[in-house]
């Protein structure tokens, strides 16, 4: 469910591998996995737009070694010294084949590190659009996501018109999370925790305040529903 909040190993469980890298492509033939983070000192230059419905995210360096001992002063690459492609050059391919309308739009899992240890699920996302663009004098790659409704579903193809879905920003996350002290603010729990709407969408409530977004655990998130609370 999307604004869950998750730890590492749970997401390593639901995905079935140990997420060892940000991007991981085509897990279980169904989907893909990216894990984002827009802290001042992530890795990469990750970018919400548009209210956060939009992510702009960017590739991932060559691997440090011996050959290449500063990552960030070498082009971002899209196929490995044996010449098999990347993850920027699989995320790359399927972006350019759903543009030239040769597929759906790759269904993309988002989850965000918010702070150490605290992981958002960021829900469903569809790749879009993909580039190369030169960034300090180096070449990296970028990738456009868009936050989609009724993707949940795997076992199904992804749709090609699928209705663009709202998303909690960041810095609403952040602040509810320390005004909230990390706790349902029903109960006290501090497992199986969600970000929730005080006033849901349907009834004209917003992502974009934290005034209207609490954290409540996943009993008291299924008892509260669609109800304002």
């Amino acid at each position: 469910m999307a604004n869950e909040i998750i730890s590492y190993l749970e997401m390593c469980r639901r995905e079935g591998v140990s997420l060892q890298r940000g991007m991981n492509y085509g897990l279980g033939g169904n989907h893909s996995v990216i894990l984002m983070s827009l802290r001042p000192n992530a890795p990469y230059e990750d970018e919400a737009q548009e209210g956060g419905t939009v992510l702009i995210y960017e590739g991932h360096d060559e691997p440090r070694s011996s050959r290449v001992p500063d990552p960030k002063r070498v082009d971002q690459p899209d196929r490995t010294p044996a010449g098999s492609p990347t993850q920027n050059g699989l995320f790359y391919q399927a972006a350019e084949e759903y543009k030239a309308g040769l597929r759906p739009p790759e269904r993309v899992r988002v989850y965000e590190k918010l702070r150490q240890g605290i992981w958002s699920y960021n829900g469903v996302f569809h790749l879009v659009d993909a580039w190369r663009q030169l960034n300090d004098g180096r070449q990296v790659f970028k990738f456009k996501l868009v936050a989609v409704e009724g993707e949940d579903d795997l076992g199904v193809p992804a749709r090609h018109n699928a209705t663009r879905r709202r998303v909690i920003p960041t810095p609403v996350k952040l602040e509810v999370w320390k005004r909230d002290g990390g706790r349902c603010v029903v109960c006290g729990a501090t497992d199986e925790l969600h970000f929730d709407h005080v006033v849901p969408f349907s009834k004209g409530g917003t992502s974009l305040v934290a005034d209207n977004v609490q954290l409540l655990c996943a009993r008291h998130n299924i008892e509260k529903r669609d109800r304002i609370g």
